[in-house]
């Protein structure tokens, strides 16, 4: 026990979200999950993620993987997505066998699964996390490493289901409060103290002054903001950078979090 309040501890004093990620991931992998994913949107619309560049995927898994599973738009078709979509909590993969033998899942589905188990991807548990607003979703899936049956895991959540979702829920928790940094969101410390202090309900006028440029200068740190978060109006831009934690934050010099 007072190993994993120490790596609670841990986790909620990261200042990154890479080493939130680091922490819970290096956990994981002892008890036999070294392959890690993560998923987390603020834009969720109806059965959408949203635009996939507003959304977080984080995973230790390799790259073939990576393209496959996130940019093919492959963990869309799993059941275990379609849980997650539906459902908070933690649970095995277990059900995801019976229905599949039952013939209760999609052909998208059950393909799916084939899919994975072609890859030696048979067992595994996901956590599926509470939303806190009507757009937002995250959830995580822990795959089993080779070698592990579905039994093997079924007595690992029996005996550490409480740590598992103790670790996983911190690991959330510290991640959605940190800055959400990526090659394609990325703001200028200028753009962002730009967007700050019209956030304050400042004026161009009072942004130049402030800022010591001329309010062309303002003007184009507005326009480039909104290029970078792909928006059309400056408040449109204020309220994106405030829900990726972009302004109003200490950024770190250099994050490698988003991929």
């Amino acid at each position: 026990m007072r190993e994993i309040l120490a790596l609670l501890n841990r986790i909620a004093a990261s200042t990154k979200i890479d080493d939130a990620w680091e922490q819970a991931t290096g956990w994981f992998a002892t008890l036999g999950f070294g392959r890690v994913n993560y998923g987390f949107t603020r834009f969720k619309h109806l059965k959408t993620i949203g635009d996939p560049e507003d959304a977080l995927f984080l995973t230790t898994c390799d790259a073939d993987y990576v393209r496959r599973y996130f940019q093919g738009g492959f963990y869309a078709k799993t059941p275990v997505f379609r849980w997650a979509e539906r459902n908070s909590g933690i649970c095995t993969w277990t059900w995801v066998k019976e229905a599949y033998d039952a013939g209760r899942l999609s052909a998208e589905e059950a393909e799916a699964v084939r899919q994975n188990a072609a890859m030696g991807i048979v067992a595994g548990m996901s956590v599926s996390f509470p939303a806190v607003s009507s757009r937002s979703k995250g959830a995580l899936g822990l795959l089993a490493d080779p070698g592990l049956s579905p039994a093997d895991v079924e007595a690992l959540f029996a005996s550490r289901r409480d740590e598992i979702l103790a670790v996983a829920n911190m690991m959330h928790l510290t991640i959605v409060h940190l800055p959400q940094l990526s090659r394609h969101r990325a703001l200028s410390p200028r753009q962002r103290e730009a967007l700050e202090w019209v956030a304050d309900g400042k004026t161009t006028q009072d942004v130049a002054l402030l800022m010591g440029v001329s309010p062309a200068m303002v003007e184009k740190h507005l326009r480039l903001a909104r290029e970078a978060l792909a928006v059309e109006t400056t408040a449109q831009a204020v309220a994106k950078g405030a829900l990726l934690n972009m302004i109003f934050q200490r950024l770190p010099e250099v994050a490698h979090a988003a991929r």
